[in-house]
């Protein structure tokens, strides 16, 4: 029998890449043929080809917002990568292709339209690409029901969860603590921006890490743009604070460890927050990033509404960040709640679901 030929098109990190590659993860038998598709310039490209799976890159670009003056340089870019999107599909004949979200997609929908395709769409509201790809999707998978409602289409939609690599979920408590030099006992505070961090979350916890350190150790992954400043920061400190305050610019495997040692994250309210915190169970502090805050503020407001996590405003945070985390400390009782909360939501198939979803959608159509 021949291996399903799966096409695989997502641009960006987090929210389009991560989600695609753990659910690669879940086939055992081998009997997949994948090609992933990205933009020439997507810095997905790395992490696709460290996978070992194969990549081709094409123009794209969006119009969203794009003024007059731009549009006529934008628009021969989407024709570009819509007619090398159709030579690849002729030289690699997809049963099945896969979107998970950004610009990219949309050409290859295009040139694939007659191709059965599978959406998984990785924060509650749908973003503009995959509210468009999703009008000729077969099957739309989403990480709750919350999304249902977005879709002119509710019937095509399926609750899948969000998937997570297999990579992250490796470590105990006592391990992760071990990873980062943590000894004794105390809470542990994870703190982080996304892959390019957030400078606004990484300048609030500089100003009020003296503070801090008093109630919790704490593990802040700054993004690189940063890095340097706050590496300079980090070795100005005393010995004392350094003990309890580990600093990295971007963590990979060890992002499991992360999340496994933590007692409470603050971070933005990315689509992987849907997925990895109720994964590990960790109640989140989350901050919406103010310049995507429609997407953010109703993924946080969903973990806000099931009494999963706490929302700040990120221009309150300098001033709220001490308070609120001390005041959760202080109660263990509501930070079990929230743990509990958290871990409700969490749906451990989830990867293997949407593959289900994608086998059964190139099944089909032969």
């Amino acid at each position: 029998m021949n291996p399903m030929r799966l096409l695989i098109c997502a641009g960006g990190t987090g929210g389009g890449v991560y989600p695609a590659l753990a659910v690669l993860q879940v086939e055992k038998n081998n009997d997949i043929e994948v090609l992933w598709v990205g933009s020439e310039d997507g810095i997905e490209a790395d992490l696709v080809k460290r996978a070992g799976i194969a990549y081709r890159g094409i123009p794209a670009a969006g119009l969203h917002g794009v003024n007059i003056f731009s549009l006529p340089k934008r628009l021969m870019k989407l024709a570009k990568g819509y007619f090398e999107a159709g030579r690849i599909l002729d030289e690699f004949k997809p049963d099945v292709m896969f979107f998970t979200g950004g610009y990219v997609g949309i050409p290859v929908a295009m040139a694939g339209r007659n191709v059965p395709s599978v959406l998984f769409v990785p924060d509650i509201e749908p973003g503009m690409a995959l509210n468009q790809l999703s009008k000729n999707a077969d099957v739309i998978t989403l990480v709750c029901e919350d999304s249902a409602k977005y879709f002119a289409d509710p019937a095509k939609t399926i609750v899948t969860g969000y998937p997570t690599r297999t990579d992250i979920q490796q470590w105990d408590h006592s391990r992760a603590l071990e990873v980062f030099g943590f000894s004794g006992d105390g809470p542990v505070l994870f703190v982080f921006g996304g892959s390019k961090g957030a400078r606004s979350i990484n300048h609030a916890l500089r100003e009020n890490l003296g503070e801090m350190l008093k109630y919790c150790r704490i593990i802040h992954v700054t993004g690189n743009t940063d890095w340097e400043d706050m590496k300079s920061f980090y070795d100005g400190l005393p010995e004392t604070g350094r003990s309890r305050y580990k600093i990295y610019p971007y963590l990979h495997e060890e992002m499991g460890a992360a999340f496994s040692a933590a007692d409470l994250i603050i971070s933005r309210a990315g689509a992987s927050t849907l997925g990895e915190f109720p994964l590990f169970g960790v109640p989140a502090i989350l901050v919406p990033y103010p310049y995507a805050w429609r997407y953010q503020k109703v993924n946080a407001d969903y973990l806000v509404s099931k009494d999963a996590a706490l929302m700040i405003r990120d221009e309150e945070l300098p001033e709220q960040m001490v308070p609120v985390v001390t005041d959760l400390l202080k109660n263990p009782e509501k930070l079990a709640a929230m743990k509990e909360a958290m871990k409700r939501l969490a749906i451990p198939d989830a990867a293997k679901n949407i593959l289900d979803v994608i086998k059964q959608t190139a099944a089909k159509k032969k």
